[in-house]
């Protein structure tokens, strides 16, 4: 057995229906003003020329960290993608821009955040966290989800596969000069070794062909071509007209 409630006298009925009208338009209110809030970025960031020569290519250590990066599907908890919405502003700095993809075959825009978009972490903490963090996410991160990744740490890349992996992206239109296999070695010795001895001074020993001073190249790249542009000013920072 139920209960009407609804008053019988009309004065009342009408007092809770204009209550109920009052409570709807100040949600409407509200809501869109929290919207406003958000999208304004939006409308206020120019995006500026996009000149192709402000990106360039991956280098063959970056290349080999990136494909380690989609082999252990990092893009499954993080995404690649700011977003012009002033919370994402505040939490991960500049919204992507279109240009900065432009070598990114497939891209990793990613689809959900478990973890953090990912697409400004370039330079925003020292190789030796990384290497931390891919070994125990809880030592840099407390209270992480991740897993650990243990294994980069002694797994090796294959200069030949990186070198497959260039000739690829040089088939699909990057513009990469040389893909012989000497040059290829060359630069990953090069820049592997540089993160090396920047991992050293923090006191971890690794050499410059494992898998994870790969993935901590790759890492350190990302959003380093959009930072540069708008410091040289060849796209406009959020804000501008």
């Amino acid at each position: 057995m139920t209960t009407d409630t609804t008053p019988k006298d009309p004065f009342h009925r009408r007092v809770l229906e204009n209550k109920a009208g009052l409570f709807a338009i100040v949600t409407t209110i509200a809501i869109s003003i929290g919207g406003i809030v958000e999208i304004v970025p939006m409308f206020t960031a120019a995006a500026g020329p996009e000149r192709p020569d402000w990106v360039s290519p991956y280098t063959p250590l970056e290349v080999a960290g990136r494909d380690i990066y989609i082999r252990e599907g990092c893009y499954l908890c993080h995404s690649q993608m700011v977003r012009p919405m002033r919370a994402e502003l505040l939490r991960y700095g500049e919204w992507s821009r279109a240009g900065e993809y432009r070598y990114d075959h497939p891209f990793l825009l990613g689809s959900r955040r478990i973890g953090p978009d990912l697409h400004r972490v370039g330079g925003k903490y020292p190789d030796a966290w990384h290497y931390e963090h891919m070994r125990d996410p809880r030592s840099t991160t407390p209270g992480s989800v991740m897993p650990s990744y243990r294994w980069l740490l002694d797994g090796r890349i294959d200069a030949t596969d990186v070198q497959a992996s260039v000739n690829g992206l040089r088939r699909v239109g990057v513009p990469y000069a040389d893909t012989a296999f000497v040059d290829i070695v060359s630069s990953l010795v090069r820049q592997g070794t540089g993160i090396v001895g920047r991992l050293a001074e923090a006191g971890i020993e690794s050499e410059p062909d494992r898998e994870i001073v790969a993935l901590i190249a790759y890492l350190q790249r990302l959003g380093i071509d959009g930072r540069r542009a708008i410091e040289a000013g060849l796209t406009a920072p959020t804000g501008s007209q």
